[in-house]
């Protein structure tokens, strides 16, 4: 049974939450099997919730469940009720519309064209608004999802086909999304005009795959054929596959904190090593911000490939001097008070063998809130270190996401409201560093930002948003730079 007590506890996280995970296989005879597998190897990208749509040539099936996808999607019974040679899959972190079956995707529809299944990751930017104008039409929402927007636009087209009336709904939405969609003789692929999201094709086979990561595609010894590109639809059936550009050409702007910290390290997005690019971003802190000290120590496992690169670099030993409990969201259910204030020692714990007496860099991807640096920090000075250095592998998070990853707002950013050595006091470190902004991206292989046209989106760090946020301006909450508006 579904039940909500059984969520991972969040207690003191300090990092980005993930986004989603989409996947999707078209034309072979395992695909709702095939599906499991690869939202399973795509489950860093949400763990609240999973779901899988199939379709085997006569109707739809939809099976939606609370929870890690083992826990569901493992069972032969579950499989056995999601025939057929076609499937499309989600995983599910709650950005928008917060918890719920309800919200579980993918999302499903009879329209006069026939059934259509939507699975998305991202954020739309003017859901909101979209929805009031819905409503006063007269559409009834059964959800609090933005994914479910589609589908009354979709449902109110006054196209006639469902391929047309699918890409004259997606005109009108804003933000970063990519998404897989199934109807009754299609598969469906596309990213938002400015690619911030990942999607990449696969083969298996006769088959074609959808997923969000290449590390989807090696779970099942699918082979990557490409990414998506920005603004791509792939709209794949029995004759195989066609691509179109729905939309007005813009320049790309995928999302750079994939390489620091979404994306699983063995994956290559958007046409990089993820793995490289982490090590590289460590190599970069040891150039910019370089200091005398014993041990290079990953804060585990995000910090892990960039302490090495860090390591590499200094010419300074690489050492585990955290080890991480990886058992500890689904052990403590509903934590008592003293649980709770053993905070961070619930994940990680110090190995004081390797730390005692020692000056000590510890290598983190970000640090949001402070909290757990703090902990982290003290935990390393308890366990007998000398110094405690702080390096991160990403700039100062200044600002909101608003493209499908949930972070806190921005009165609750630690860099929004403290300098970088009032944040050190705070984490009570010897010293503190990140990654300047040009360093990341000489890390990714651009030379540095270009700032009148930038080459990724890396609005948490510097505030500019390269699209519109309709819902939020309508709401005064965010002010976006008009420039970068119409850049987009």
């Amino acid at each position: 049974m579904d039940d909500f007590s059984m969520l991972p506890v969040a207690a003191d996280d300090d990092h980005f939450h993930e986004e989603c995970g989409v996947f999707g296989v078209f034309d072979h005879p395992d695909a709702a099997a095939l599906t499991a597998l690869g939202l399973h190897a795509l489950q860093h990208r949400g763990q609240e919730a999973a779901g899988i749509a199939s379709y085997d040539g006569r109707q739809f099936a939809i099976e939606r469940h609370i929870g890690l996808v083992g826990d569901t999607f493992t069972r032969k019974a579950v499989i056995d009720r999601l025939p057929g040679s076609r499937a499309i899959g989600h995983n599910r972190y709650s950005t928008t519309g917060g918890a719920g079956l309800r919200n579980i995707q993918p999302m499903f529809a009879e329209f006069v064209g026939g059934g259509f299944a939507v699975a998305h990751n991202g954020n739309l930017t003017n859901a909101a608004t979209l929805k009031r104008e819905l409503q006063r039409r007269g559409s009834l929402f059964q959800s609090t999802s933005d994914t479910e927007t589609i589908i009354h636009l979709i449902a109110t087209s006054n196209h006639g086909r469902l391929l047309d009336r699918f890409v004259d709904a997606i005109r009108r939405i804003e933000g970063a999304y990519s998404l897989v969609a199934l109807s009754e003789k299609k598969m469906i692929g596309c990213r938002d005009p400015l690619g911030v999201r990942p999607l990449v094709l696969g083969r298996l086979d006769s088959a074609y795959i959808l997923a969000s990561e290449t590390c989807a595609l090696d779970i099942i010894g699918a082979s990557y054929v490409r990414d998506v590109k920005p603004g791509e639809m792939l709209i794949i059936n029995e004759k195989g596959i066609e691509s179109i550009f729905p939309f007005e050409q813009s320049r790309s702007r995928f999302c750079i904190f994939e390489y620091v910290y979404f994306a699983r390290p063995d994956s290559s997005v958007d046409g990089r090593g993820v793995y490289a690019v982490r090590k590289q971003i460590g190599a970069e802190l040891a150039r910019e911000s370089g200091i005398d000290a014993d041990i290079i120590v990953p804060v585990p496992d995000s910090g892990v490939p960039a302490a090495i690169g860090y390591a590499e670099a200094s010419g300074i030993p690489f050492d585990l001097g955290i080890i991480r409990n990886h058992y500890v969201g689904r052990t403590f259910i509903e934590p008592t008070d003293a649980i709770r204030h053993m905070g961070v020692k619930l994940k990680h714990n110090a190995n004081s063998a390797v730390l005692k007496g020692k000056r000590v860099v510890l290598v983190d991807d970000s640090i949001v809130r402070g909290t757990t640096s703090m902990k982290i920090v003290q935990m390393v000075r308890d366990a007998g270190a000398s110094e405690v250095h702080m390096r991160i592998a990403s700039p100062p998070t200044t600002d909101s996401c608003f493209y499908g990853v949930d972070t806190p707002e921005k009165s609750k950013l630690i860099a929004a409201q403290m300098s970088v050595d009032e944040i050190a006091n705070y984490i009570r470190a010897d010293s503190l560093a990140f990654v300047s902004i040009d360093g990341l991206y000489r890390a990714v292989g651009e030379a540095k930002r270009n700032g009148s046209a930038p080459q990724f989106c890396d609005a948490c760090f510097t505030g500019e948003y390269p699209t519109r946020l309709t819902d939020h301006e309508e709401r005064g909450k965010v002010q976006v730079l008009s420039r970068l508006a119409e850049a987009s």
